[in-house]
């Protein structure tokens, strides 16, 4: 290894002889592993102007050595100007950069969900259709957002049955329809989506998705609680309130409009 860190200055000289920030970065390469917040912090050194002097620690003994003689838990970890920065998340504050909070509320998840259903309906639109907004497309839509929603649900159907007994009126009285729900709404979706044994789907959504309006409704507007919501797994961050309810809401409308659908349109 080089010179300890904090002897360094953070000013180097490019090639040209112009000045350049310069950066000291430890992170872990060995042979089993790779530190990805390494590559992360070498990736931000890199973009935001900076020479990095990248020191491989490449066995568990070398990063322990390291660990232990400058006071740090973890690593990577990266100098500046001879003063110790810390790891990526400390990198990313002292650049100006914000550290998402892994525990803050977010609607990311199902506004990632939403989209790609949407995208994949319009697809399937276009290409048995050739044409993107139909009324098959806005069906489409719903029934890929229920089939995308249960496999959310099914990742890890024990942590959602746990979370959905908070709120859900029906689970609360009969445990096992927490973990029967995934499954029921993952064969709506599917059958919806084939178009097939509607005498089926159709009941299966409206009562799976009457139930659960009525339990978002009656746990977020009227007992006012604050609770994470299950609809997009059980390690969700996103609130309960309307995105639940436009789930069950979006499968009880489904689930009229299919039946109603023979008599309302029209054959061309």
């Amino acid at each position: 290894m080089s010179a300890d860190p904090i002897t360094r200055s953070d000013v180097m000289s490019d090639k040209s002889g112009h000045p350049t920030k310069a950066a000291v970065l430890y992170r872990m390469v060995q042979a089993d592993h790779v530190c990805p917040y390494g590559l992360k912090a070498l990736d931000l050194l890199k973009r935001k102007g900076f020479s990095v002097e990248d020191h491989h620690l490449a066995t568990r003994e070398e990063t322990d050595a390291f660990k232990a003689k400058h006071g740090v838990a973890t690593t990577p970890q990266i100098f500046i100007g001879g003063e110790r920065i810390g790891g990526h998340d400390d990198l990313v504050r002292y650049l100006g950069g914000q550290v998402k909070d892994k525990d803050a509320v977010t609607y990311t998840p199902v506004i990632a969900l939403f989209a790609m259903a949407a995208a994949m309906a319009l697809a399937g639109s276009w290409a048995s259709l050739g044409e993107l907004f139909t009324i098959r497309a806005a069906e489409w839509f719903i029934a890929i957002s229920m089939c995308l929603l249960a496999l959310q649900k099914l990742k890890d159907i024990d942590s959602f049955a746990t979370m959905f007994l908070n709120y859900d009126l029906l689970a609360a009285r009969w445990v096992p329809y927490g973990r029967i729900y995934p499954f029921a709404e993952g064969a709506a979706g599917v059958l919806m989506l084939a178009g097939a044994l509607m005498w089926l789907s159709i009941p299966i959504a409206l009562f799976i998705g009457a139930i659960g309006a009525v339990s978002v409704f009656k746990a977020v507007y009227i007992d006012k609680r604050e609770l994470k919501c299950a609809c997009v797994g059980g390690d969700s961050r996103v609130p309960l309130g309307f995105v639940s309810l436009t789930e069950n809401v979006m499968m009880v409308a489904m689930a009229v409009w299919m039946l109603a659908k023979p008599a309302l349109l029209v054959t061309h």
